[in-house]
């Protein structure tokens, strides 16, 4: 059972990161609450990874406060879980999908020093993505679905109070999109805070419970069916939200 300290949410304020000269993120305003799920859209170069990355305490922020149930983020890491995309993982690295999820919450313990609850949550993240009679199988040999479910795996198995996903249905097979929308929904229900980015609004319709639309700071913040003024799309892309992009927002129909 998660106490109300476990269970509190993501908050950010005023959040302004820059790389270089240039100002990735300005002014960010968001917050996630537990049970929420959140859904961050923008075009490429929005700053979405890099937001990522700043709840995670990977990037220095010019100004501005990240908070996860009141912590920094550098103190809120272990309950912090992050799947990112899947480029980022070593997969030719000589490992079995056991092994990686459980190097997800032992780091470099590997020698004598893994206890009974690192393995017991290890086994529940690796059958909570129905991989567990592949568990034995190296990372090298799996199948993209397969591999975004070991990436998954790996942050269930810190047993977090906040998820991150950095494009979790890109590239990835019905079956395994329909485990994470099924899954991601279960974690909600139980409590906890999740933001993810996304490029498939129709699965964000399905999945999120608000949208926050972000290029460089945040242009619109709210349910997917509020979302459909043309304005607010033409600010975040530079295109208008019309056609298929509306019907998938919910805008519902027009009126004769």
């Amino acid at each position: 059972m998660r106490t109300d300290d476990d269970r509190a949410g993501l908050n950010i304020e005023g959040l302004t990161v820059a790389l270089g000269a240039h100002h990735v993120l300005e002014s960010v305003d968001l917050a996630v609450e537990p049970g929420e799920t959140v859904g961050l859209i923008g075009p490429n170069g929005a700053g979405k990874t890099t937001l990522l990355r700043a709840v995670l305490g990977l990037i220095r922020s010019e100004s501005g406060t990240v908070r996860v149930g009141g912590d920094r983020p550098e103190a809120a890491r272990s309950r912090i879980g992050y799947v990112p995309q899947k480029h980022e993982f070593a997969w030719d690295f000589p490992i079995t999908i056991a092994g990686a999820v459980l190097n997800a919450r032992t780091g470099t313990r590997w020698f004598g020093r893994v206890g009974r609850d690192d393995r017991d949550a290890t086994e529940t993240a690796i059958e909570r993505v129905g991989l567990t009679e592949l568990r034995r199988r190296p990372v090298g040999e799996l199948s993209g679905g397969q591999r975004q479910r070991v990436l998954v795996a790996r942050a269930l198995a810190r047993r977090p109070s906040l998820m991150l996903l950095d494009e979790p249905f890109t590239g990835v097979d019905v079956p395994t999109q329909e485990l994470l929308t099924e899954l991601l929904t279960g974690l909600a229900a139980e409590g906890t805070a999740i933001l993810m980015t996304t490029h498939d609004l129709a699965q964000a319709r399905a999945t999120c419970t608000r949208i926050c639309l972000l290029n460089k700071t945040v242009v619109a913040d709210g349910p997917p069916g509020e979302l459909a003024d043309p304005d607010l799309w033409l600010r975040a892309f530079g295109v208008a939200a019309s056609g298929e992009l509306r019907t998938l927002l919910g805008a519902g129909e027009e009126t004769p």
